[in-house]
């Protein structure tokens, strides 16, 4: 894909789904549909179910209730990618680790060394691939994950609140490399905890309340006029 150019995996379609955790309803009912080459944001205050519905429409987690249907079939196709908020990373380089993905994936010898060159070049880290990833600092790692994320080519890629815990510039700096993912064709669904990104970065805001969709629109139409109570609350609590 140059990069993600036949969306097998698209449109995601969540139907009826809920999640419940230790006697709690954690997602009720949540309809969304994710639509190829879009930039989808999940937002939400905390224990609004962000990171829970995240997992459901990658497949790492399987609902309760309701369905995930990838394209036009209910297995999870094998392009998707997904960075978490902290890096899981290997104990080894960062080169290794992501000729580690590809790897698993069936990608080896000097395919996967020019993917891994690629990657690393294109976020910024061709001169310290060797070097143990575990010692980058945190906006290195998360680079790293997001490299290697980049390599497989996905057709979805996945983020968790990838800048939480990183300072400005890193944070400007992975916004970047998404962005440039975006660009070559990856369809991107994002939770974050900050307005400020999702106006920068989305086309699709779906809001979540309480484990509820209460909002799923045109990210401008979002910021300027919220329809439902909750996400005007959010808005305007973020503008203060």
């Amino acid at each position: 894909m140059g990069d993600a150019a036949i969306a097998e995996g698209l449109p995601i379609v969540a139907a009826g789904v809920g999640v419940v955790r230790r006697g709690t309803r954690v997602l009720d009912a949540i309809d969304v549909t994710i639509e190829p080459r879009a930039r989808t944001f999940i937002l939400g205050a905390n224990g609004a179910g962000k990171s829970t519905l995240l997992r459901v429409l990658h497949g790492l987690l399987a609902p309760d209730a309701g369905t995930v249907t990838w394209g036009s079939g209910r297995s999870r196709p094998a392009g998707q990618a997904m960075v978490f908020q902290r890096p899981v990373l290997l104990r080894r380089s960062a080169a290794g680790n992501v000729r580690h993905a590809l790897a698993l994936r069936g990608v080896r010898g000097s395919e996967a060394q020019r993917r891994t060159d690629d990657a690393l070049s294109r976020v910024g880290l061709g001169e310290i691939g060797a070097r143990p990833a575990r010692v980058l600092s945190g906006g290195e790692q998360q680079r790293v994950a997001l490299a290697r994320a980049w390599a497989l080519e996905p057709e979805v890629l996945f983020l968790d609140e990838p800048t939480a815990s990183l300072d400005p510039p890193a944070t400007r700096a992975v916004e970047s490399i998404v962005e440039a993912i975006h660009a070559r064709g990856t369809t991107i669904v994002m939770t974050t905890h900050s307005l400020g990104q999702a106006k920068r970065l989305a086309d699709t805001v779906i809001f979540l309340s309480a484990g509820k969709v209460t909002e799923c629109t045109d990210a401008s139409q979002f910021f300027a006029s919220p329809h439902s109570s909750e996400g005007r609350i959010f808005v305007e609590g973020e503008r203060l």
